[in-house]
């Protein structure tokens, strides 16, 4: 990419915790970081936040009365979003545009107040402002003061990863030259673990790895749901040491079958790669964050289309989804973390049931995938220097 622009800071809130040191300590554990639970109907190994996260949910709720009746998805993103700003140094009142997606959206309020309605036929004055998609981004807005444009969207998995390219187009064009980008899902509901269910992908074992991403040779879908946000600023000249920059972006969608199909090699993901990689050598690429869910067409189909694409020199690969579960919309920046830890501290994050032949010692440009239900891939590629 002709334009430097430079990831200057970044907060997440998942099931490895929200504070950075911990989170980096959690990476460096063998151990998953996924529980059973009783959702509604329904018992699933799920991806929930640690208790101490919880708390600080409800200690953001209880700050503004306007606040309360929110959703949890949008109290996520908030709190990853204060965050994000104090790291980069912006300030409350900055011109910078804010766009945070969800693939679900006010999952746990749309439940309620639908639920709510079926009993009586009567409606909440709240329900239709508090399960807007925009609620996201507005309210993020509304709590830092920024001046800048405000945008949300659903693209289902991929949808933090097509906030980051939203951010790049944004920046490039020079009508705004800070963004804040990032997704949000808090989906851990009895009606989102029913229809996963229902795919027939959902783990349903709690054996030492409920979630086998990546492990190509499970004989049964393993898919766990989590829950989190993470966001990061973008910027061209930023007040702090830059994290990481971001050196290509790629998207690409295929022609579907059925509504969650993807071909038996990925095309998406093929020419997603290929536009992320049209500046840099293969070769440059040391390590790639792999989307693979944990399914078995999944994980497989990916793989596939990353052969098709760097032939025999395949780059380390990984995945954090055996981890945390599947966040959905937010999964695209909680990987996009992963990849700027192993640059920071110049250290390759292994699965621990997959066998390497060999692992990077220097780590300068890592390949971020994500997908969606519609065929609809994203590739970000960031490193250390431009």
């Amino acid at each position: 990419m002709n334009t430097k622009i430079a990831i200057s800071a970044l907060s997440s809130l998942s099931a490895l915790g929200s504070d950075p040191k911990t989170i980096w300590k959690n990476y460096n554990s063998d151990m998953h970081f996924l529980s059973p639970g009783i959702y509604g109907d329904y018992q699933a190994i799920t991806g929930a936040l640690k208790v101490t996260d919880i708390d600080k949910i409800k200690a953001l709720r209880e700050e503004d009365p306007k606040y309360k009746p929110l959703d949890n998805s949008v109290l996520y993103a908030m709190l990853v979003a204060r965050d994000a700003l104090k790291a980069s140094r912006w300030q409350k009142g900055d011109l910078f545009g804010v766009n945070i997606g969800s693939s679900r959206g006010a999952t746990s309020l749309f439940e309620k107040y639908y639920g709510d309605f079926l009993k009586d036929g009567n409606s909440s004055t709240l329900a239709s402002p508090t399960t807007t998609l925009g609620n996201i981004s507005s309210w993020i807005a509304h709590d830092l003061q920024t001046k800048g444009p405000e945008i949300s969207h659903s693209i289902t998995c991929s949808t933090a990863l097509h906030a980051v390219v939203n951010g790049v187009a944004w920046i490039k064009s020079g009508m705004c030259d800070k963004f804040m980008v990032g997704g949000s899902e808090a989906a851990l509901t009895p009606f989102t673990i029913a229809q996963i269910k229902a795919l027939k992908i959902y783990a349903e074992s709690n054996d030492n790895y409920p979630c086998k991403a990546l492990d190509l040779d499970k004989k049964r879908n393993t898919m766990v749901l989590g829950e989190g946000a993470a966001v990061i600023c973008m910027e061209e000249n930023p007040k702090v040491t830059p994290l990481a920059y971001i050196k290509g972006i790629g998207y690409a969608t295929e022609l579907l079958k059925h509504n969650i199909s993807i071909s038996e090699e990925a095309d998406c993901f093929q020419d997603s790669m290929r536009m992320a990689l049209k500046d840099v050598d293969r070769s440059e690429v040391d390590v790639i964050v792999m989307h693979a869910p944990g399914t078995i067409k999944g994980d497989l189909t990916e793989l596939r289309a990353i052969k098709k694409v760097f032939k025999e020199k395949v780059p380390a690969l990984t995945t954090n989804k055996w981890k945390i579960g599947h966040t959905f919309g937010a999964s695209g920046v909680l990987s996009l973390e992963l990849a700027i830890l192993m640059l920071h501290h110049q250290q390759f994050i292994k699965v621990p049931y997959i066998t390497y032949d060999t692992t990077p010692k220097n780590i300068k440009n890592v390949l971020i995938n994500a997908v969606g239900f519609g065929g609809n891939a994203v590739s970000i590629l960031v490193g250390l220097e431009v």
